[in-house]
Order: structure tokens, then sequence, then C-alpha cells
């Protein structure tokens, strides 16, 4: 178990950990699905998308080429702002951030592209935030360690001085490739010497 009084830069996840963004993310692709005249998501579909880059959820939703080219372009003209008005900000967050400041750094690692800036922005949170590491940042995004290990270079830090909050199997992947130990959020069958159900819990670990 990590020493949390070593702890320099706390990294979290977006979708489920920082906001609820399940109704919007079902919007989003449902949205698309039935530009494509295909049916809406299914459970394990949702799981899916959920927790995976646009391209790699657009790749695994349509089964040939000019449907996902069709995706693709239809994705373009879409308003991403129309879909904000679904997501919650996550109970606790505001506050557990506030008072991680300024002795502990804080960095999210998303599989988000070019929509997460905007989110932050949408809900007032961009100076809360250190670094914004996205799947546009990095040449591999999770499961591969890339978001995180930018994350330990941009900071100067060794993996044992970070923790990274993540709530599905490719955040469990990603932090165990990038040696950084893993805070499972609401989440009993990731692999983690920590699992914490509210951001409360998180503040409380860090003895804040």
């Amino acid at each position: 178990m990590v020493c949390m009084k070593n702890v320099k830069v706390v990294a979290f996840d977006c979708d489920g950990v920082l906001f609820d963004t399940e109704q919007s993310n079902r919007a989003y692709y449902n949205e698309i699905l039935t530009h494509l005249g295909k049916p809406q998501l299914t459970p394990e579909q949702f799981v899916y998308v959920h927790m995976h880059t646009v391209d790699e959820s657009l790749a695994y939703l349509c089964n040939d080429d000019n449907s996902l080219a069709d995706a693709y372009a239809y994705r373009k003209t879409m308003n991403y702002g129309e879909f904000v008005k679904f997501m919650k900000v996550e109970p606790g967050l505001i506050p557990l951030l506030q008072k991680m400041r300024p002795q502990i750094k804080i960095a999210i690692a998303t599989n988000r592209s070019n929509t997460i800036n905007g989110l932050l922005e949408a809900f007032g949170l961009c100076d809360l935030f250190d670094l914004v590491v996205s799947s546009s940042d990095v040449q591999l995004p999770k499961p591969h360690p890339d978001p995180l290990l930018k994350i330990l270079a941009f900071f100067h830090i060794q993996p044992d001085q970070a923790i990274y909050v993540g709530d599905s199997n490719v955040d469990e992947l990603a932090a165990a490739s990038a040696g950084i130990p893993l805070v499972a959020y609401r989440n009993k069958a990731l692999c983690s010497a920590y699992h914490i159900d509210s951001l409360k819990e998180l503040e409380t670990l860090l003895n804040l």
C-alpha cells in the first residue's frame, strides 16, 4: 500500500469519477446510431463506449467502412454542448479539489478527446486542475499507460508519488502499467489496495 503522505499528485479519470456522464454518453451514441439507422445501445455496448475513446467506440459500433465514415461525418455536425445538460458533477468534488490545493497537484487522465476542456469550462472547473491529459494528447490512450506516464513526466515525480482514481478495467490496466497505485471508485471488481464509494472517502484517505 502506498504511503499517502508521499502523494504529490492525484490523477482522476473523468467519466464515472468526476462526473456522472452515463445519461449524456448514452444519449450521444444513441443519436449517432439513430442517424445510422441502427438499434439503440445494448447494455454491453454501453459498457464499452463508456470506457473507450470516441474513435474506438465508433469503430466498435459500426460493422462496415461506410457506416463508420458516416458516423464520423455526422459526429462533426453534432453540438456536444447539447449533451452537457445531462451531466452531473460528482458530489463532493469541488470541496475535495479545493482542500487538495496547493499541497497536492491535480490532474485528469481521460479517454475523452476534444470534449474534456469544454466540459470543464461548462462547469467552471478549469482552474482547479493543473494538467489535463486527453486521448488526443498521447499516442496510445488507456488501457495503455501513456496518459499516466505523461502526468509523471510533467510533474517530475515517481509512480509511488501519485495515485489514480478510476472506475473501470481500462483504468486498472493503465495504472498497473504505469506503476501508479489505483484508487478504485465504486467498483469492487477492480484489483486495488484502495476502494472508495465517495469522493469524501478520498479526502479521508489523503488526510486532508
